[in-house]
C-alpha cells in the first residue's frame, strides 16, 4: 500500500474550517485535542486553508502535525488568499477569526505567497494537494468568471508547474459550487486532478452534481474530496446548512430523513458518510470537527452496516437520485 493510499485507507479526512473559530471561538486546548485526537483514529489527511481564522486552523494544524514524519500523513490547503499584517474588523462566517487581514487574489505572485505563508503557518516543507479557494458565484457573484480568469493565468499555471515539477502532488479547486470545477476539468491548458467539492455531493444535495461534475470526473480521471458532508451540521441536527441559517423546508427534509434513519436504525451520519464515498470519484470525504469524540465516531459510522432496506426507502421516497452509486454491499 503506497503512503498515499494508506493516508486515505478509511476514507474520512479531518476538514479544519471549525478550528479557524468558524461561527464560534474555540479554545486553543479544545483544537489542538480534536486533532490529535483524530491522529490517534488514524486520520492521516487534513485540509486547512489560510481563509479558516486567517491563518488560524493552519497554526494549529501545524502545531500538531510538526511532531510527526511529515511522509506519515497528506496534507491540503488552499491559495487565492493570503494574510497581512494589517488588520481589520471581521463578520460572517470567521467573525472570531485572527484579526489579521485577508486579501483575496488569484494572481501568480499572490498564489506564490500564500504558498510560502502556509507552509511556515503549517511548520512544514511540502504540501500534497493545493485546491484554488472559492473561485465561484457564491463568494464573487457576477465577477466569478473574471476571477476564474485570474486563476487560470495565475494560480493553475503555477500549480500545474509546481505538479510537473513534483513540488506538489496533485491541484485543483475547492468550491461550494459545481461550476467551477466542471468549467476547470474542461480546460486544455492547465488540468485539475484532484477537486474539493463541499456541500454539493451529499446525501441531502446531490442532483446537481450527478448531472455533470461527478460524470466528468470520472471520465477526466479527476479525484474528488468531499467537503462539509453533513451541509455545514444541518443533518445532524445543526441549524446550519451550506453556512448558512437552515430554512424550515431543510429542516422538515432533515427531520423525514431521521425518521426512516430511525426505523431501520441508522444514524444519519453513517448514510451520510457512505452516501458520499461510494461514488468512484470519490477519494475521501472531509467532515469537518472541533468536537475530539466525533472523530471517532465518523470511523466508526463510515464502516457501519446499513441495511438495503434503507437505502430502497430513501430511494423510492425520492431522498436520493435513482443515478447516485450507493454502498457495494446494496444491491
Amino acid at each position: 500500500m503506497t503512503s498515499f493510499e494508506n493516508a486515505l485507507k478509511h476514507q474520512v479526512g479531518l476538514g479544519t474550517a471549525p478550528l479557524g473559530n468558524m461561527f464560534r471561538e474555540v479554545p486553543e486546548e479544545e483544537a489542538r485535542k480534536t486533532i490529535q485526537t483524530a491522529w490517534d483514529q488514524g486520520v492521516r489527511y487534513f485540509d486547512t486553508a489560510p481563509f479558516y481564522g486567517a491563518g488560524l486552523a493552519e497554526m494549529r494544524l501545524g502545531n500538531v502535525l510538526s511532531q510527526y514524519n511529515r511522509d506519515d500523513y497528506l496534507l491540503s490547503t488552499k491559495v487565492g488568499r493570503y494574510i497581512t499584517e494589517d488588520t481589520e474588523n471581521k463578520e460572517g462566517l470567521f467573525q472570531y477569526a485572527r484579526n489579521n487581514k485577508v486579501v483575496t487574489d488569484y494572481t501568480e505572485d499572490a498564489t506564490k505567497r500564500s504558498i510560502e505563508q502556509s507552509l511556515e503557518r503549517l511548520k512544514t516543507d511540502r504540501l500534497d494537494f493545493v485546491f484554488v479557494h472559492d473561485v465561484s458565484p457564491d463568494f464573487h457573484g457576477d465577477e466569478w468568471l473574471a476571477k476564474f480568469d485570474e486563476a487560470r493565468e495565475g494560480a493553475f499555471r503555477v500549480l500545474t508547474r509546481l505538479r510537473e515539477e513534483g513540488v506538489i502532488k496533485s491541484w485543483g479547486l475547492g468550491v461550494n459550487t459545481t461550476e467551477p470545477i466542471e468549467k476547470a476539468m474542461e480546460l486544455e491548458e492547465t488540468q485539475p486532478d484532484v477537486c474539493l467539492s463541499a456541500t454539493q455531493y451529499t446525501l441531502l444535495q446531490h442532483e446537481q452534481a450527478l448531472q455533470k461534475m461527478m460524470k466528468k470526473a470520472v471520465e477526466k480521471n479527476v479525484d474528488i474530496v468531499v467537503g462539509s458532508p453533513y451541509n455545514s451540521g444541518v443533518l445532524l441536527g445543526g441549524d446550519h446548512y451550506n453556512y448558512e441559517k437552515a430554512d424550515a423546508d431543510i429542516i422538515a427534509r432533515v427531520n423525514q430523513l431521521n425518521e426512516i434513519g430511525q426505523k431501520y436504525d441508522v444514524p444519519l451520519k453513517a448514510a451520510a458518510l457512505q452516501f458520499s464515498t461510494s461514488h468512484p470519484a470519490v477519494k475521501s470525504v472531509i467532515p469537518g470537527s472541533t468536537r475530539p469524540d466525533r472523530i471517532k465516531e465518523d470511523l466508526d459510522m463510515i464502516q457501519l452496516d446499513i441495511p438495503k432496506e434503507f437505502w430502497d426507502e430513501l430511494l423510492s421516497k425520492g431522498f436520493i437520485s435513482s443515478n447516485a452509486p450507493l454502498p457495494s454491499n446494496v444491491s
